[in-house]
C-alpha cells in the first residue's frame, strides 16, 4: 500500500507540475525534465514515501527473516575463525640441501 500511495502522489505531483507549464515546441525537454526532477526531490515526498515503504515491508521481516540469516552467517564466520586458530600450522617445508644449479646467461 505504501508503494501505491507514493506512486499516486508522484503521479499527481507530476501532472500538476506539467499542467502549470505552457508547452511550446521550442522548449528544451531536458531542462523541463530536470526541473521536474528537482521539484519532486525538493518536495520531500520521495524520502518520506520510501521511509513508509521500508517500515511496511522491511521492518516486519527484520526480526524473523533477516536477523536469523545474519546471525547464522556470523556464527559460521566465527566458527571458521575458531577452526583456523585451533588447527596447528603445517611444519615448515624442509630446506633443500642441494645448492641451486648455476644459471646460464644467454647474453
Amino acid at each position: 500500500p505504501a508503494y501505491q500511495n507514493l506512486r499516486q502522489k508522484v503521479d499527481n505531483f507530476v501532472s500538476t507540475h506539467l499542467d502549470k507549464q505552457e508547452w511550446n515546441p521550442a522548449m528544451n525537454k531536458n531542462q523541463l525534465r530536470n526541473g521536474l526532477r528537482q521539484s519532486v526531490i525538493q518536495s520531500g515526498m520521495l524520502e518520506a514515501g520510501v521511509d513508509r515503504i521500508i517500515s511496511q515491508v522491511v521492518d516486519p521481516k527484520l526480526n524473523h527473516i533477516f536477523r536469523p540469516q545474519i546471525e547464522k552467517a556470523i556464527h559460521e564466520f566465527l566458527a571458521a575463525q575458531k577452526k583456523e586458530e585451533s588447527v596447528p600450522a603445517p611444519p615448515p617445508e624442509p630446506e633443500n640441501k642441494d645448492p641451486p644449479a648455476p644459471s646460464q646467461d644467454a647474453s
